[in-house]
């Protein structure tokens, strides 16, 4: 043969859009181009053991790096074990470019070993899925699939490249794919409304998400929500949005159920909603979420989001960092000296009220019992204080979250990332591709013992790609949330509390983190008192290599019970 097959020529291709890592796990209708490898140094393989790893794993470095992102997956069962970790990276909006091989065309009316409609598999779980079916469009498709992956709102693809397609000669021209830009802002006249509404409210109250620290237009946010001394609160996000100690920032709403979120859309006379969507819960509210009287903006470059499941009384898509800047030049024009005062003074009551929290909580925290079981605060009282400046947080803590926000309190962007879209087991994975990505940064992953569970295999792939990310395993011995939501639950349905069901209690067999993660290679300690907290925050800081901390929780879980009743 002449020339290059398209084994090489993709290679070429991710090499020309700056692709040089690719996350996966290889099978065998993947080989061609798999050899290829040795051939392009510049393009490094991050080999994990399982599907869903090099899913999540590439979506901690998507979102560290907010650009198109390579994984390789295997045919049918590859795919299919990754469908829930893609699930998330769709809802996070996470760029994406998912490859995988198939044994060819000409074997695809055979039915046989590893056959499937691939393209409908993904189809669900992904923003644009399509099969190359004749060599003459291979880089094409790849620079339409990478260019539907970067444009906002970002978002998974997969592109299945059949063996024989891959090793045919290929002829056309490597060239970077186009990604357009979107930094889009409404016309004037819809400014100057917006900011009229704004300066006229008495209660506003703005809602944003990662479109905004996509956009990178935190800042601006920040300006115009302090210009306006509007309360700020997250909505279904998981990276940095606002820094946590500003006076306006109130947290988040309901992640769970919408009755929660219901107490804070009907408190505000004019609504700013930017970059995300509302009704994220799993139990969202159904009838009307803000009151009659208020007036309902919604800017996104998600046009499928806005008005989609609430009324919106002025919908626009745009940039939301371009859109910002021209609202604060509009209210900075506009606004009177009334108006400052009153901004003033919402910001005041709002920074005495956040204070006042922050005292009741830490107050708790005290008198909490010193020679006890250990309880999460306790922990990361002690961690805050011993953190460097270059530190990231990537937070699956869940139950536990409260007491890393507590202590720990992000003020820029690239200082945390949350889980986000449901699933379980990103955050060991996830701080792996943060640290990939910075790997200046000392990346440090919470996780529970469940999710843990999913992924816990992703800690061979630290140590085999020698990436120094620490992680902590929350283990408390359940699924801690699960016990939190059907207590919320059997109050919802005027049932009596009782025991939480079995299947929630992971207490029997114990689960012991340091010695899985011994047996893999990395550095671990279990933390079982809380005088050996301090000496294992210090050796996990101190490392060189992954390290891990198998931190012993405070447990309501009965491993006696568990034990007796589940004998077969």
């Amino acid at each position: 043969m002449v020339g290059k097959t398209g084994n090489a020529k993709i290679l070429e291709q991710f090499l020309a859009d700056g692709m040089n890592v690719m996350f996966g796990n290889p099978g065998t209708v993947e080989q061609g181009f798999l050899d290829q490898l040795k051939n392009y140094p510049e393009m490094r393989y991050f080999l994990t053991l399982q599907e869903t790893i090099a899913v999540l794993t590439a979506d901690g470095y998507a979102r560290a790096t907010q650009k198109p992102t390579l994984v390789q997956l295997h045919s049918s069962p590859g795919i299919g074990n990754a469908v829930g970790a893609l699930y998330q990276a769709k809802r996070g909006h996470s760029p994406l470019v998912v490859i995988g091989g198939d044994a060819g065309v000409k074997y695809m009316n055979m039915d046989a070993q590893m056959a499937n409609d691939l393209v409908a598999m993904m189809a669900p779980v992904t923003k644009y899925a399509t099969v190359v079916l004749d060599s003459r469009s291979l880089l094409r498709t790849l620079r339409r699939a990478i260019k539907i992956a970067g444009t906002a709102p970002m978002g998974p693809v997969y592109v299945c490249l059949p063996m024989d397609v891959l090793d045919e000669i290929n002829l056309e021209e490597v060239r970077p794919s186009l990604v357009p830009s979107t930094r889009t802002a409404p016309d004037h006249a819809a400014i100057s409304i917006i900011a009229a509404g704004l300066l006229a409210a008495k209660n506003p109250v703005f809602y944003i998400g990662d479109g905004v620290a996509y956009s990178d237009s935190t800042a601006e946010l920040t300006e115009l929500a302090t210009l306006i001394g509007s309360p700020v609160y997250g909505v279904e996000f998981g990276d940095f949005i606002m820094d946590t100690t500003h006076p306006l920032y109130q947290g988040t709403t309901g992640h769970m159920f919408g009755s929660f979120s219901k107490e804070i859309t009907q408190t505000g006379d004019y609504n700013l909603i930017i970059g995300t969507y509302m009704l994220p819960e799993v139990f969202p509210y159904l009838g009307e979420v803000f009151r009659t009287d208020a007036t309902v903006v919604h800017i996104d470059l998600n046009a499928y989001e806005i008005g989609k499941n609430h009324r919106v009384d002025i919908g626009i898509v745009s940039d939301p960092k371009r859109t910002l800047a021209a609202l604060i030049e509009e209210v900075r024009s506009t606004i009177s000296a009334d108006q400052i005062l009153q901004a003033t003074a919402r910001i005041a009551a709002f920074a005495s009220s956040n204070e006042e929290k922050l005292q009741k909580e830490i107050g708790s925290d005290d008198l909490l019992d010193e020679d006890g079981p250990i309880q999460m605060a306790q922990f990361t009282r002690i961690l805050a204080k011993k953190l460097p400046e270059n530190h990231v947080i990537f937070d699956e803590a869940l139950t536990n979250s409260p007491a890393i926000s507590r202590y720990i309190k992000p003020k820029n962007p690239g200082e945390i990332f949350y889980t986000r879209g449901g699933s379980l087991g990103v955050g060991i994975p996830g701080a792996l591709g943060v640290k990939v990505a910075m790997p200046e940064k000392v990346v440090i992953g919470f996780t529970g013992d469940g999710g843990s569970m999913y992924t816990i295999q992703a800690l061979w792939s630290a140590v085999r790609h020698q990436t120094n990310a620490k992680f902590v395993v929350c283990n408390n011995g359940a699924y801690k949330l699960l016990d939190l939501n059907i207590d919320h639950y059997w109050q919802e349905q005027g049932i009596e509390k009782h025991e939480f069901p079995l299947p929630f209690d992971l207490s029997f067999p114990a689960l012991h983190f340091a010695q899985i993660a011994a047996s893999m290679g990395v550095e671990s300690v279990r933390v079982e008192s809380q005088d050996q907290m301090e000496d294992a925050i210090d050796r996990m800081l101190a490392s060189t290599g992954p390290f891990l901390i198998d931190l012993v929780l405070k447990s309501e879980s009965n491993p006696e019970i568990v034990h007796h009743a589940c004998r077969s």
